[in-house]
């Protein structure tokens, strides 16, 4: 069995977020980003699975711009595992 585990890039949770001026969002310039920590647990689970024999292999998966690189970069050194990366060429102006 492989495991397919989705993580995503998001404001640090140690990191009290800042509403834009206009209210139209949170305002990241210059905030830290990390890996979304209910995707760290999934990305664990996945690994002590493996680790028992339950999963063949984990792989990880991210949608976003080139900086959530570095969120998959998180994700290998947890897992040591494969991962994709599906670029988008910007961020949207705002979430639905």
């Amino acid at each position: 069995m492989k495991i397919l585990v989705p993580v995503k890039r998001v404001v640090d949770y140690n990191i009290k977020p800042r509403v834009k001026a206009d209210g139209s969002g949170v305002d990241t310039t210059g905030v830290k980003m990390s890996m979304n920590p209910f995707d760290e647990i999934a990305v664990e689970e996945a690994v002590r699975l493996r680790e028992k024999g339950a999963a063949s292999e984990v792989v990880v998966v991210s949608v976003g711009v080139q900086k959530a690189q570095d969120t998959l970069r998180t994700a290998m050194a947890m897992a040591r595992t494969a991962l994709f990366w599906f670029c988008q060429k910007k961020a949207p102006n705002r979430w639905p």
